[in-house]
């Protein structure tokens, strides 16, 4: 059959062109994407031929499932619902983007256990089962209209180079789907790198777009510490928790991301640039820190998507967040749980930055010894 291609391009609106892909898709029928790696074919998950026609189409890999097209890491969580912390870390962060993840499953709880008999069967495999959030605004919108999982397979076959530009997904492809969307060339016109998750420890399946040290950097814990300006109280919080972690661990605080940790602090309040207080610099002086270097920053939307754990130095600190950052709540929590709020010694003599200091070390050391975050084994390894 000869397909209909639609050049994004040259689209005054690409509403059309998602509308009649959604429609193509709900109708069973094979459809040509653009992604930001290489073109994929999609099909719905919930039609058994057309996932049998997608199979059929594209090479199999005999280590890589063909993925599912998921929204979001939380979307993920219905599809893989015992997702590792390691795996929501990879999601939240590299998601959209060019990372497929591999888990064993699926499990008894997943949305895959509703789909047909059939569909399950010819994508059953011994990987286990694959998920990818696209960063490609026109698969969202495509989601956005269409009902129930989409299977997204790479549109290459065997033997033939990876399909990076519309112009090879016509050529190859226009005589075995309904549709072809034509975006140009891709992004990075390489494959997604594609990451199989066995508990807290990751395994390179297909090497891709993001390389060894992007995925070490982004499994890493990080732990952000929040108060007001960001001159005080969040950067002793985050010179000592440097410290005690170090002791832990064994190392170094300046190696502390060599040992799978990431460190920082924010201010609700902070203007950017600004020195810590003297105070607070003497202070953890004393104590062995240095954090005379450190500038003040406003916390952001990376810090916070970024962030396992964010520790805020007053309740109010917590209540301010997540009322901008509603996701953000289930990560958020008060340094001193419900013994308080940490005061702020700005302005202060000397001995009361002292007490501040000893206050939050106490707290810290509290979710050292009994959050599971900082056990050695939360880390992602890459092996």
């Amino acid at each position: 059959m000869g397909s209909v291609v639609l050049n994004l391009r040259q689209q005054a609106d690409a509403r059309d062109a998602v509308h009649h892909a959604a429609e193509a898709i709900a109708a069973g029928r094979l459809v040509v994407l653009p992604t930001e790696t290489v073109y994929g074919i999609a099909c719905a998950a919930m039609n058994p031929a057309a996932v049998a026609q997608v199979a059929a189409l594209v090479e199999h890999s005999a280590e890589i499932p063909i993925a599912y097209a998921v929204k979001s890491e939380a979307d993920g969580l219905d599809y893989v619902p015992d997702m590792s912390p390691l795996a929501r870390r990879l999601g939240r962060r590299c998601w959209p983007g060019p990372l497929t993840l591999v888990f064993a499953g699926p499990h008894s709880d997943s949305v895959i256990q509703r789909l047909p008999a059939l569909t399950r069967s010819t994508l059953a495999h011994p990987a286990g089962i694959a998920l990818r959030v696209p960063q490609h605004p026109v698969i969202a919108e495509i989601q956005r209209f269409t009902a129930g999982p989409i299977v997204l397979a790479r549109a290459v076959r065997a033997g033939e180079p990876e399909c990076t530009t519309g112009e090879a997904a016509v050529t190859r492809f226009r005589d075995h789907v309904a549709l072809v969307l034509d975006d140009g060339p891709c992004r990075f016109a390489l494959p997604s790198t594609v990451v199989k998750i066995l508990g807290h420890r990751m395994e390179v399946l297909r090497p891709g777009v993001m390389d060894a040290n992007e995925l070490a950097m982004m499994s890493r814990v990080n732990v952000l510490l929040v108060c007001t300006g960001n001159t005080c109280r969040s950067p002793m919080a985050e010179g000592l928790l440097r410290k005690r972690l170090g002791e832990k661990l064994g190392c170094a605080p300046d190696q502390l991301d060599r040992c799978g940790f990431s460190i920082s602090s924010a201010g609700i309040a902070a203007m950017p640039g600004g020195a810590p207080s003297d105070e607070a610099v003497d202070v953890m002086q004393a104590d062995g820190v240095e954090i005379g270097d450190h500038r003040s920053q406003p916390v952001s939307d990376r810090m916070i998507n970024d962030a396992d754990l964010i520790l805020t130095m007053t309740a109010s600190h917590r209540q301010m967040l997540v009322s901008q950052w509603p996701l953000a709540g289930p990560r958020a929590f008060v340094i001193g749980r419900n013994e308080g709020d940490v005061f702020d010694p700005i302005g202060m003599p000397l001995e009361y930055y002292e007490v501040c200091a000893r206050q939050i070390d106490q707290h810290l050391q509290w979710w050292l010894s009994e959050n599971h975050l900082f056990n050695p084994e939360s880390r992602g390894s890459l092996g």
